[in-house]
């Protein structure tokens, strides 16, 4: 069915949804009702008292409160976006130093250090098959820094999960160096927070930016959170000169309707779902080892710590290569057997993820994978 050129579509509702950007994202029905219900205009806005994050109906306010508890942080805010929190932490503390990020690091990382005037330094991953970021590599590229440039950086990023080949990276060693170093440290959770449990305090973050369209069940809007730890917050969400309740590096108020009641409507459930990550986890490895039994190699450690999967597929280009459909076979044939996520004409190398999927499901998706590759 369409609306105009528009297709309404019932992927979540019909099919396996294996797309690591959306299976953390999926919303609950809470968040649906919600969702229609503060469509229109700035409803959320209502009863504004100024600013967004101090706002009481609905009560945004103590939703954040429950949030930086949640996140074991002292503060958080609201964003458009994940890479929206990580600007916004560059752009408070530039003077226009340097940053050490992780190799495996999302764009956009990169374009806001640039954004924010950043010189931008990597601990570089170990190479196939696994690329690693080694934790202590940090240590090493804060000396580097300080080789090249008289100092230390300004500010170490790392990417807790990347999005590339789903390594889960110790974070709090990372936190430890920081702190040896005395260098501000911010842990990207896109993949992680909303997923698993997360601490900040433990892991030594002085800032945490999450993603809610990725990993906090609140859909395809764009909707993040900025949190930071006591000290900071005076700093990152210093307000305007002449509007006293307005952030300045969230342009006052960030997002202002249905993506944040989504997230709102969905925090019961993903502060029950982060208990079930070691199961999570036994999904994930239990579909390499399947996958494995034919020609097919999952990239990236081993074993998996995460959801999202990279796998190495010739079996799938082989058959590719004599095939009608060349290599949009594998799509439609996944698609017929009522499993979406790929993107067409990949054959090669390609990412799926099994986050929140049934072991019932799970099982399908291997038995599909198999019978089309020949297993």
């Amino acid at each position: 069915m369409n609306i105009g050129k528009l297709e309404l579509r019932d992927r979540e509702e019909s099919f396996i949804n294996l797309n690591p950007l959306q299976t953390g994202g999926r919303t609950t029905s809470d968040a649906r009702k919600i969702i229609i219900s503060y469509i229109d205009g700035y409803s959320i806005c209502d009863w504004c008292k100024g600013a967004l994050h101090i706002t009481t109906e609905p009560d945004i306010a103590g939703f954040l409160g429950e949030v930086s508890d949640f996140l074991g942080m002292d503060y958080a805010l609201p964003t458009n976006g994940c890479r929206e929190a990580k600007y916004g932490v560059m752009h408070s503390i530039s003077t226009g130093g340097s940053i050490l990020c992780d190799g495996n690091m999302h764009y956009s990382s990169e374009v806001a250090a640039e954004r924010a005037g950043l010189k931008i330094y990597k601990v570089p991953n170990k190479g196939e098959p696994e690329f690693k970021i080694n934790p202590a590599d940090y240590a090493e590229g804060f000396e580097l820094v300080k080789k090249e440039t008289g100092k230390y950086p300004e500010l170490a990023l790392l990417t807790h999960v990347d999005g590339e080949y789903g390594n889960l990276v110790d974070a709090k060693e990372v936190g430890k160096i920081c702190n040896d170093y005395s260098v501000p440290f911010l842990l990207n959770t896109a993949y992680s927070s909303g997923r698993m449990e997360i601490s900040g305090k433990n892991i030594g973050a002085d800032f945490i930016a999450c993603s809610g369209h990725k990993s906090w069940a609140a859909g395809g809007g764009n909707i993040g959170i900025l949190a930071v730890k006591e000290g900071w917050q005076d700093k990152v969400f210093k307000p305007g000169t002449n509007w006293k309740s307005k952030p300045l590096e969230i342009l006052g108020c960030s997002t202002r309707g249905a993506s944040l009641m989504a997230l709102m409507a969905s925090f019961p459930h993903v502060k029950e779902r982060v208990k079930n990550w070691d199961e999570e986890v036994k999904k994930a490895r239990y579909l390499v080892n399947e996958l494995e039994k034919i020609d097919m190699k999952q990239l990236g450690e081993k074993p998996k710590n995460h959801d999202l999967i990279k796998l190495d597929t010739p079996v799938y280009d082989n058959i590719a290569k004599t095939h009608k459909k060349k290599g949009y076979f594998l799509y439609y044939e996944l698609k017929d057997r009522g499993i979406i996520g790929m993107k067409p004409g990949r054959t090669r190398k390609f990412k799926i993820s099994t986050y929140g999927l049934s072991w019932e499901q799970v099982g399908y998706v291997a038995e599909s994978f198999l019978e089309i590759g020949g297993g």
